[in-house]
């Protein structure tokens, strides 16, 4: 019988990739919308697969359509992608972004519990919930000390799924990605801003990029196969939580100068303005991904550097394509 998933979130990049993913294995999917979000599948149709998801608009604030949907559809696993996802934005927003990423994922569950247990549940937990960490690398066991409001938000919402699969015995498993990067990244993330950035510095369509604070250091990986593990943990025999990470961090300058020297860019091109700097900031963090790869059979092997070779790629045949769709139009 052909199993069904819905996904919230779906017009994201881990939206896109895993509907790809999932419906190369036979699941019908129903990715779920914001009202004034409903034309926002470029990535699907980046994949060439708009036609064969089925968009739905549904208000995660509002439980009973939850409710409906989860009654009409009879899904077999929901992955809850959905959220206010940007940092910067949460401390403008420290309100609104709680209240979204804490409501949305009692609502989902409330609603399983009411209407099938069986249901499946998949939480895009995050990095950022550990923020001001004492001991590296981090693992699933490592204490939660979130710096930003929107890492206080993910850090709720992780408890709220642990209390009710511990409290109702619903599975819900929680994914505890660190920085993924993909082609269908949006813009106001860092790895595509400097990327599209730097590009345009190349052609001389802009002087120079403005950047915060790039001292710090990340792990950082590929969306695609993070996206692999979503799925194998929701196919395992108990629910569990699984950090999934490259296991390496990197300094944001030292990625930022390596794809200015890809270009022939002088450094100097890039300039720090203290106007971009977080109230507060991680320094270094980094994971440890052992558990997915004994339990999950998951692994990474993409480097750093590789990552920005492929989305450097990516980004500068796309940016030729659009040249010559536009001169021959």
């Amino acid at each position: 019988m052909q199993k069904s998933a819905i996904i919230t979130g779906i017009s994201g990049q881990d939206g896109a990739y895993l509907s790809e993913q999932l419906l190369k294995k036979g699941y019908r999917v129903i990715g779920l919308v914001r009202g004034d979000n409903a034309i926002g599948i470029k990535g699907l149709q980046y994949l060439k697969i708009e036609k064969r998801v089925e968009i739905v608009e549904c208000d995660l604030l509002d439980i009973s359509q939850i409710i409906k949907l989860l009654i009409q559809y009879h899904p077999d696993e929901i992955y809850n992608l959905a959220a206010q996802s940007s940092v910067s934005q949460s401390f403008q927003q420290p309100i609104g972004t709680f209240q979204f990423n804490t409501l949305s994922v009692y609502n989902l569950l409330e609603a399983i519990k009411l209407v099938n247990k069986k249901i499946r549940f998949y939480q895009a937990s995050s990095s950022e919930m550990y923020g001001k960490v004492n001991n590296l690398p981090i693992n699933e066991n490592s204490l939660l000390h979130p710096l930003s409001p929107y890492a206080i938000s993910k850090a709720s919402a992780h408890w709220i799924c642990k209390n009710y699969r511990e409290s109702y015995g619903i599975f819900v498993c929680c994914g505890i990605l660190f920085n993924h990067e993909s082609y269908l990244r949006s813009t106001n993330f860092f790895v595509k801003k400097i990327i599209q950035e730097s590009i345009k510095i190349s052609k001389g369509l802009q002087d120079k990029m403005t950047v915060g604070n790039i001292d710090i250091k990340r792990d950082f990986g590929y969306a695609p196969k993070y996206v692999e593990a979503m799925i194998k943990m929701m196919q395992q025999d108990e629910a569990d939580d699984f950090i999934i990470c490259s296991g390496k961090s990197e300094s944001l300058r030292n990625m930022i100068y390596y794809l200015l020297d890809k270009q022939g860019i002088d450094h100097k091109k890039c300039e720090i303005s203290d106007k971009l700097f977080r109230p507060s900031d991680i320094d270094d963090i980094y994971g440890d991904n052992t558990k997915a790869k004994s339990k999950l059979n998951w692994d990474n092997s993409m480097t750093t550097y590789q990552l920005l070779d492929l989305l450097l790629e990516e980004e500068l045949i796309s940016s030729v394509q659009c040249y010559l769709k536009s001169h021959t139009t």
